[in-house]
């Protein structure tokens, strides 16, 4: 029977926000359904429409605008829209191949080494990171716009909002669907209410070009060139970002997990490919212009509606919350990568622990913060952020569909019925490994292509930061490697017999004061049954004096040993006994007993000097040293010290 069960919870704060904690067992049936998935991963995928044609848009500007060249704008998207299909189905591919999640950073550490793996991460966790401070920037941005008087508060709106999506995200992945589903499927339907609506006019004769739009001015114009149009074309696979999402979350669906997580990406994909196509011919057909006033989808729907029509307002209202809800797809996968990273000991273990509502709480905690500050940094400009976006993405995706090619040609090398085990899957023979490799192969050497493009045309913007960014990473990933490599060596018993034998121990009782709790500490040494002495550091000469009289008054037994410490240091003098000590009786162990004041909430704790945490900190870098405290909590109900139930280990001999 449960303990608590039937006990009234306390009211909190973390409860009020976060919710009750759930037990492990609770964690299946956190797995989401696919109209939810598509909520939680899909959200930066589907935003990524409200820019992409006006990327386009503005490369070709370049050239002089104008109707004419505007209009390559259509075949660029088809072209888009045909690599994203095959991304697409490279991606379905690694679902099935790779079911337990973790995409390019599994694909290319099963097939093309731990480097290759390590560059995927950082490039992925990279553009999780600047994810969250683009599509919040440019979410504020819409805001701001609509409401000028805003404008000097973006920094901390944009910041605001990073918190409320961490709340919301530390409340569960389910719940946190479910929550952002109504802003996804809100924008989803807004914007296909406008094209069909758009369509409609365009098919009767009653759709105009957009008129009064401040066009974007550029000081020097370049020629069409194939480089020019490359360009475009590159900056329009923005469109691509977040794909990726749903192969790195495979594990938050329900089962069957890879079949619901491939159908969820079929979905997004197709609705991607629909409204971005849709979006790109209707700008071409109202004769959008790229602006830094007003966004084509602004354009689009104050052609199809009019400017002071209620629809027109909720165009932009659904789209400033797809951009903000893009945030979300960064929160549901940056803490499983990061999870799949520390499991593997390129990242601290602590990422891998799951919080009171079964999720990764440390990733999702790390990514608010590190994006709160990309955000301030930047001022909250969407211009300024831009230029380091989407190059880890599509690094991410070249890593990924290289993998599956070396995962198609070990298979290639399979007799029927024949299998052979990987480090993250069992290859199997496939009859249709040729087609497969082939999309596989075409997907990383176009997004490869796209890749190299946006670094080099965007490389003096900024994009040089993620360049030097990614290897930085890497070089980081590798040092903690080497460390939980050393502490594992370290700690191996293979090969060798254990030397466990009894050796003698020496106790020594901390105390500041002799009071109620100095008496439990002699009365805890005294139990253990070996040689003890009290310790006082004498920071205070004239309190060391009152301490020692106390002593011989009140406990008038054991040795009482004051530490001079001119310098009113705590630990150093300390330790130079414990050096002396080992020194005289190397083959001994030291057990340091501690006491501690335990207070029932945080901020009576900090009204306490906690030097017992000082000391367990200091005296963990001792070998044969170990550290007991011991908490003495206080009734505050009657004035009565009351015992602690137990002595806490907070150490071990090492």
């Amino acid at each position: 029977m449960d303990p608590q069960a039937g006990a009234k919870p306390h009211f909190s704060v973390g409860r009020l926000l976060f919710g009750h904690p759930l037990q492990t067992k609770d964690l299946p049936h956190q797995a989401i359904s696919r109209p939810v998935g598509l909520a939680v991963f899909a959200s930066d995928a589907l935003s990524s429409t409200a820019y992409a044609t006006e990327e386009i848009l503005i490369i070709l500007s370049l050239a002089g605008g104008g109707a004419a060249l505007f209009g390559i704008s259509i075949p660029i998207a088809i072209a888009i829209a045909i690599l994203l299909a095959i991304v697409t189905v490279s991606y379905r591919q690694t679902i099935y191949t790779y079911p337990n999640g973790g995409g390019a950073y599994i694909v290319a550490r099963d097939n093309l080494g731990e480097l290759p793996a390590q560059i995927a991460g950082a490039a992925l966790l990279t553009d999780y990171i600047l994810t969250v401070a683009v599509s919040i920037s440019s979410g504020v941005a819409q805001i701001t716009s609509a409401f000028p008087n805003l404008l000097p508060y973006r920094v901390d709106l944009a910041v605001g909002v990073i918190v409320i999506m961490a709340i919301v995200n530390l409340r569960g992945v389910k719940e946190s669907g479910r929550i952002f589903a109504i802003p996804t499927y809100f924008f989803l339907g807004i914007m296909a209410l406008t094209l069909i609506v758009g369509f409609i006019r365009m098919l009767t004769g009653t759709l105009t070009p957009v008129t009064g739009v401040e066009a974007l001015q550029h000081q020097v114009l370049e020629p069409l060139t194939v480089f020019l149009v490359l360009r475009a074309f590159s900056s329009g696979c923005t469109a691509l970002t977040g794909i990726e999402a749903i192969s790195n979350g495979i594990t938050a669906f329900k089962k069957p997990r890879s079949h619901n997580a491939a159908v969820t990406l079929i979905w997004m994909s197709s609705i991607l490919i629909v409204l971005f196509l849709g979006i790109t011919i209707m700008a071409h057909q109202i004769e959008a212009q790229p602006s830094e006033v007003e966004t084509v989808i602004s354009q689009i729907g104050r052609a199809v509606y009019g400017g002071e029509s209620v629809f027109y307002l909720l165009t932009l209202a659904g789209t400033a919350l797809i951009l903000l809800m893009a945030a979300n797809t960064s929160y549901a996968d940056f803490p499983r990568l990061a999870a799949l990273a520390a499991r593997d000991g390129y990242l601290p273990r602590q990422l891998t622990f799951r919080g009171g509502r079964l999720v990764f709480s440390w990733g999702i905690v790390i990514l608010s913060v590190l994006a709160a500050l990309l955000v301030i940094l930047m001022d909250a400009r969407t211009t300024a952020l831009i230029p380091l976006y989407a190059i880890g993405v599509f690094l991410s995706f070249t890593l990924s569909q290289s993998g599956m090619v070396v995962h198609l040609w070990r298979v290639s090398k399979l007799k029927p019925g024949e299998t052979m085990q990987g480090l993250e899957t069992t290859l199997e023979y496939d009859a249709h490994w040729r087609k497969k490799i082939v999309i596989s192969a075409i997907g990383a050497f176009v997004t490869g292509i796209v890749m190299i493009v946006f670094t080099v045309t965007k490389f003096t913007s900024g994009a040089w930061f993620v360049v030097l960014l990614i290897p930085a990473l890497v070089f980081v990933f590798s040092r903690i490697h080497n460390h939980y490599q050393d502490v594992a060596r370290s700690l191996s018993l293979a090969g060798k017999k254990p030397d466990v034998q009894s050796r003698p121990v020496q106790t020594l009782i901390m105390i500041d004061d002799v009071h109620r709790e100095t008496v439990r500490l002699v009365d805890f040494a005294k139990s253990l049954g070996h040689p003890w002495r009290a310790i006082h550091v004498a920071i205070n000469p004239e309190k060391a004096e009152i301490v020692k009289q106390k002593w011989n008054e009140r406990i008038g037994e054991g040795e009482l040993i004051i530490l001079e410490s001119p310098y009113r240091l705590l630990s150093e003098p300390i330790t130079e006994y414990l050096l002396e000590l080992q020194e005289q009786n190397p083959d001994s162990f030291i057990h340091v007993v501690l006491g501690h004041l335990a207070m029932d909430t945080f901020w009576e704790q900090t009204l306490h000097q906690n030097t017992a945490l000082i000391f367990n900190l200091s005296l963990s870098r001792f070998d044969n040293v170990a550290v007991t405290m011991i908490p003495f909590r206080i009734n505050r109900q009657n004035g009565k010290h009351a015992p602690a139930e137990s002595a806490q280990s907070a150490g071990a001999a090492r």
